[in-house]
């Protein structure tokens, strides 16, 4: 039985075209309308356990993600307790150590000073909860990825085995996936040379390719991650959300839910990226496209064609793959897998030039088992909060150590004009889940520096302030009634974040 017609995007679709002119790869319309989502396959697959599926990462990664959210959950009926009690006689120090103790984070002084004529600011109070608990999680036990090792075998060592000596991650600044490397597709973030995150997925050619040049700097200085003259790529994903429990509507907000005009527009931003270093230096770089169901974390990968190029209408799903293997043994599991992304690139099993990219394109979509497996598992099929709940918008520099899906929305910026489209989605998105909770927008600035260099500390200082005020300027009438509370953060590389003391001025003027 032929069972590759139900993992394509389209049954009965013609071929996709290149259109030279514009430098982009459509698909054709479907002959047969779209294809059904995963779980109208087999509604009832997938209930059991996948031999392909890891289940100690998968139960290490929930711990995880419990502990996680317990901390943050934990804020308000902890400021709620707390508040009752704030003209009491040596209310701040009570206070001070009780959230010590309940919530493992030090508030600073002045938030606690309470008067008949001046009761505390509960949404500057949350605010400073929620920044400093985040900023614990950062510095503690979260910080190493928990997938290192694939067969027995360093992922280090595969992933220079199948060509690539650097992974590059481009996912939507959208929340939901928040988590995409440590959970929807199990990375080891050492192999993960850059995450930046855009609304859309929409980054910047130019700053991509200074990444580039910085890496393979490195190759030719230091012979890290590898020597120059190795036969490796620098791989560029990029990353996609779409729902299908509801696509008009739960999908990338920053191309108005339409999946397709989302998978379009990061592939043309691929392309372009690919073509600029051709331009410019004479170098390839391998590209790949990824999407990724914010229902179910299950992950469709659009496989490259045997010229390397990803096509819209054509890809994988990991979600159906997982039905087809559930009954195989595990290493049939993995040829089956193996099979299709061979089938779908449109090369033999004997294709050298393709066979990185495929085995690649193969370990995503067996990684992402465990995840399509924890959520039937767990979240009965697909998340009960399918749309926004993130904590807080984190924007300047990333911060991969703590991951979690809705935790973060994150618009990677060096200024507010830079990122002001995507600073302007976050802020609405979180507005619309957290002002009837009456609950503040919370935006956490954050600039990590390099202790290696001299002044360097002081220079991120220096962009974080100048940042955070930026960003209440945008936004006076959130800014100046509470709801929009900014706080900043440094970091020097791989280091304990510390808190960059705002005055009141800085925090909320306009």
């Amino acid at each position: 039985m032929n069972l590759r017609p139900t993992f394509a995007a389209r049954q009965g679709a013609r071929p996709p075209r290149f259109r030279a002119s514009a430098a982009r790869w459509d698909a054709a319309a479907p002959a047969h309308g779209p294809a059904a989502p995963p779980y109208a396959l087999a509604p009832q697959a997938g209930l059991g356990h996948h031999p392909l599926a890891d289940d100690a990462l998968s139960a290490a990664l929930r711990q995880q993600a419990t502990e996680i959210d317990a901390a943050f959950s934990a804020i308000a009926p902890a400021l709620r307790e707390l508040v009752p009690g704030q003209f009491a006689p040596e209310f701040p120090a009570r206070a001070a150590a009780f959230l010590r103790e309940r919530l493992g984070i030090e508030v600073a002084p002045h938030r606690l000073q309470a008067a008949w004529t001046r009761p505390l600011d509960i949404h500057a109070l949350y605010a400073d909860c929620l920044t400093e608990t985040f900023r614990r999680l950062v510095a503690g036990s979260h910080r190493e990825t928990l997938a290192a090792c694939d067969e027995g075998e360093s992922v280090e060592t595969l992933i220079r085995r199948w060509g690539f000596h650097a992974v590059d991650i481009t996912p939507c600044a959208d929340g939901r996936l928040a988590g995409v490397i440590d959970y929807i597709l199990r990375i080891p973030r050492a192999v993960v040379a850059y995450r930046q995150s855009y609304a859309g997925a929409m980054f910047e050619v130019a700053e991509a390719m200074a990444n580039w040049e910085r890496t393979e700097l490195s190759r030719f200085s230091a012979a890290v991650p590898n020597a120059a003259l190795e036969p490796t790529r620098y791989l560029k994903v990029g990353v996609y959300p779409f729902s299908s429990v509801d696509p008009d509507h739960g999908g990338c907000a920053a191309h108005g839910s339409d999946t397709d005009r989302a998978a379009r527009a990061v592939l043309e931003r691929l392309v372009a990226f690919a073509e600029a270093l051709q331009a410019t230096h004479r170098a390839q770089a391998a590209i790949l496209l990824i999407g990724v169901d914010t229902d179910t974390d299950a992950i469709r990968v659009h496989v490259p064609d045997r010229d390397g190029k990803p096509h819209v209408g054509r890809w994988l799903s990991s979600a159906a793959l997982y039905d087809a293997t559930l009954g195989m043994p595990r290493e049939d599991g993995k040829a089956f897998v193996r099979r299709e992304v061979t089938a779908l690139a449109g090369v033999d099993m004997h294709d050298t030039e393709s066979e990185g990219m495929r085995w690649f394109c193969s370990y995503l979509l067996k990684n992402n088992f465990g995840q399509v497996e924890s959520v039937r598992a767990h979240e009965g099929g697909r998340y009960a909060e399918a749309g926004h709940t993130e904590k807080l918008i984190v924007v300047g520099d990333p911060v991969d150590d703590v991951q979690l899906r809705n935790l973060a929305f994150e618009a990677q910026m060096r200024t507010v004009e830079e990122g002001a489209v995507d600073l302007d989605i976050g802020v609405r998105v979180l507005a619309q889940h957290h002002t009837p909770a009456n609950l503040p927008v919370t935006v956490l600035v954050n600039a990590t520096y390099d202790e290696r260099i001299p002044v360097a500390e002081a220079a991120a200082v220096a962009r974080a302030t100048r940042l955070a005020r930026a960003v209440a300027a945008r936004y006076p009438d959130l800014s100046t009634t509470g709801i929009l509370q900014v706080r900043a953060i440094v970091r020097g590389l791989g280091g304990t974040p510390r808190r960059v003391e705002l005055s009141p001025e800085q925090e909320f003027a306009a």
